[in-house]
């Protein structure tokens, strides 16, 4: 008798030593999006964005998207950066079809880690997939972390100025479950320490205050990029191709060339949120773009 089929089963945890630091990347869920085009260019780009798929052997009418927040142990502190989608679809009608439940918890736990265990809980940006999973029914899902949030981003969704259309929900869910927090919040901007060895970095574009995070401990450094870029082809080989989910889409592009450009000069290795799990790689130049180089073995040694 053949053996039944038993399903996918994929990697969702991966931990690795930076210098004096333990890392960890956690996939918290992932979706398959419909297609490249037009949500990358628009419909003007379409053929291009159809093109670039092909060279890099992966389908353009359908691709994979994760949503993969990193924790960091300092020694002293456990830093855990974004908090994924939670139960953002069991509890609001409008995103049941638009994101998938959330299963950070449950997987920091397959690590190790318990929600008590978080000393501090860092927000890259206020977008639904990274917000989601701080609170459940209302009530923190951390309770012993502090927070830190990027000032600007935190003034431009509490004041609502400026949100356009398709954000407006969002800046509900905000106001909903982050700034009852505020007093819990350290605000910071670009250059700030979060904690010893973790610093800011300016990612304005894709929300109006996006932070990325530069880490080094011993000598050995990161970046966490967060949402600078949306996929490991087009936002690399065409940064400068709009991105249907960017809040401000001319500075958008702007961060992600001046981010691509300092880590492959610098040769620093990447924690992206929406890259292919385990989110972690390197930025090459290649002509006048860029390519991702994922992340192998080289932490292991």
């Amino acid at each position: 008798m053949p053996a039944s089929m038993q399903g996918e089963m994929q990697p969702t945890i991966y931990r690795f030593k930076l210098g004096g630091f333990e890392v960890a990347t956690i996939m918290d869920s992932k979706v398959i999006r419909s297609g490249l085009s037009p949500s990358f260019g628009g419909e003007a780009a379409a053929s291009e964005v159809k093109a670039l798929a092909a060279a890099n052997r992966i389908e353009a009418d359908r691709y994979e998207h994760p949503f993969t927040p990193t924790v960091v142990n300092t020694g002293k502190e456990l830093v855990l950066f974004d908090t994924g989608n939670g139960s953002l679809r069991d509890e609001h009608a409008q995103l049941k079809g638009r994101l998938p439940p959330g299963n950070l918890v449950a997987r920091m736990a397959q690590a190790g880690y318990k929600p008590e265990d978080v000393d501090v809980v860092v927000l890259t940006h206020g977008h639904p997939d990274h917000i989601g999973g701080l609170t459940k029914g209302g009530q923190p899902v951390f309770p012993n972390a502090r927070y830190v949030i990027g000032a600007a981003e935190f003034d431009f969704w509490h004041k609502g100025e400026n949100v356009r259309e398709a954000r407006k929900f969002n800046r509900e869910l905000y106001v909903k479950i982050v700034v009852p927090l505020a007093n819990r919040a350290t605000m910071i901007k670009p250059g700030d320490e979060v904690v010893p060895g973790i610093t800011a970095v300016d990612a304005f574009g894709h929300s109006p205050g996006l932070l990325a995070f530069h880490i080094e401990s011993e000598g050995k450094r990161l970046l966490n990029w967060a949402d600078t870029c949306g996929h490991y082809v087009v936002s690399l080989q065409r940064p400068d191709l709009h991105l249907d989910v960017d809040d401000e889409k001319e500075k958008a592009v702007a961060t992600r060339k001046r981010i691509l450009a300092m880590v492959a000069s610098e040769g620093l290795m990447v924690a992206g949120f929406h890259m292919p799990f385990p989110g972690l790689g390197w930025v090459e130049k290649a002509g006048s773009a860029y390519r991702w180089v994922p992340h192998s073995y080289q932490m292991n040694l």
